[in-house]
């Protein structure tokens, strides 16, 4: 997956590249970039070759989620219907090709339905095409709505807090260099690891879990029936002064010097991927994009808080800025 994160980075800091070039400087929102910058990742990742249909159909899923969080009735929302029809076409396309052993993609969706035909073949036991778009749809909240989210909260924060964005440079430079990130490098990234746990605590992309109990359980004094919904609200937990301290609402990346286990003073107390056996299938992918994307950031800028920013974080699927995220970039080495 690293080629794509590395292209799809590439093609958005060319654009920023371009922006201040003439200056040195330039001021721009960077949120709608940076939801670009995951949705290109997600669709290179997921359906190789098919990369601009995934594109266009990502994005559609996108924009209608949003619609449908803000209506309270439920009515029909034009375009719902085409990314569906959009999928499957792609779905029965790649299996048509992996049948007649044409050349593979070695993308997430090759990968899924050839291991969804071995299964039907060994077993008669598989995903039916409506599993798959199910499964497509997965990628994109996994791949690009969690990433999207913590990158520009990073962003931010860095811009606010310029000491950690030089530290985070600094150890940038030292590992990488001015070259490619590769897998070993963006592993050694500590700094660069504990800054993005600690806008993961503050800022969780998904602000509650929602889980069904299956059977029924005592949960303290409570008796709670199988089918029971629950709801474990992160937000309030990651910054509940009782489990991180008097700075639970501070921004101290220091915190996660040891790693999550010692950052806190209970063990499940650190959710932003969820936890336990469904914990979410997309954090590795999130960690991994989000170190070569901000590696990249600090090895061609240095970027502060425009004063037309405004601190608005509002719950509209994920935990996003309502008002963009108005950052003034300047290019390395530029006074």
């Amino acid at each position: 997956m690293l080629p794509a994160f590395y292209q799809s980075c590439s093609d958005m800091l060319s654009k920023w590249e371009k922006m201040v070039c003439t200056e040195g400087y330039s001021e721009l929102d960077v949120w709608p970039y940076l939801v670009d910058l995951t949705r290109d990742v997600i669709s290179r990742s997921a359906f190789g070759s098919s990369f601009e249909e995934g594109k266009r159909i990502f994005q559609l899923l996108g924009d209608q989620l949003v619609l449908r969080i803000k209506l309270i009735q439920i009515v029909y929302i034009p375009g719902w219907r085409h990314i569906k029809e959009s999928l499957r076409e792609m779905i029965k396309r790649r299996e048509k090709a992996i049948k007649a052993r044409e050349e593979s993609n070695e993308d997430l969706l090759d990968i899924l339905v050839e291991s969804n035909i071995r299964e039907m073949e060994a077993k008669n036991m598989g995903m039916s095409i409506e599993d798959v778009i199910e499964e497509c749809k997965l990628f994109y909240f996994a791949g690009q709505e969690t990433t999207s989210v913590l990158l520009v909260w990073t962003m931010v924060l860095l811009a606010r807090y310029a000491d950690w964005q030089s530290k985070a440079r600094e150890e940038v430079l030292h590992v990488l260099g001015d070259s490619k990130p590769d897998v070993d490098g963006l592993n050694r990234l500590k700094v660069v690891t504990m800054i993005l746990y600690e806008v993961l605590r503050l800022y969780p992309s998904a602000t509650e879990l929602g889980r069904s109990v299956p059977e029924e359980i005592k949960l303290g004094n409570l008796l709670l029936p199988a089918g029971t919904e629950v709801s474990v609200p992160i937000l309030l937990i990651h910054h509940d002064k009782d489990l991180w301290g008097d700075d639970a609402r501070e921004f101290k990346p220091e915190r996660f010097a040891e790693g999550v286990s010692k950052a806190t003073k209970s063990q499940v107390t650190f959710l932003p991927f969820g936890w336990g056996p469904r914990i979410c299938i997309g954090q590795n992918f999130a960690m991994m994009e989000a170190k070569m994307a901000v590696a990249m950031i600090l090895q061609h800028f240095w970027f502060e808080l425009s004063p037309s920013y405004a601190h608005t974080p509002c719950s509209m699927v994920t935990l996003r800025p309502q008002h963009g995220a108005q950052i003034i970039l300047h290019k390395l080495g530029c006074n």
